[in-house]
């Protein structure tokens, strides 16, 4: 899906489907898994891709969980401010990032 809107539009639907998206990539998968609720799947994802994306996966699964200190530490890897809003909106937010890229 070459349309970045479109593809976002079918990331948010796939949701409420058994499987995320075929065409995701490792941190999309974490993200979905992550907005979902299923935080064990998404952390295992995001804590083996070692670059700044994965950085920020990693923080906005620790807020998830609760644990501010340790999200703390990967957004300052990912070059990221450490944030505290809602983190459903954060997930569609680097998701729809992940997919514009």
């Amino acid at each position: 899906m070459s349309d970045p809107t479109a593809a976002f539009d079918a990331f948010v639907l796939s949701l409420d489907a058994d499987a995320p998206p075929p065409a995701a990539t490792p941190m999309q998968r974490a993200v979905w898994h992550g907005l979902r609720g299923e935080w064990n799947a998404a952390h295992e994802l995001a804590q083996v891709q070692e670059d700044a994306e994965g950085a920020w996966v990693h923080a906005w699964l620790h807020r998830i969980e609760g644990d501010l200190g340790n999200a703390d530490y990967w957004y300052r890897q990912a070059h990221r401010p450490a944030r505290r809003g809602d983190t459903r909106d954060e997930g569609l937010e680097i998701a729809r990032a992940l997919i514009s890229k």
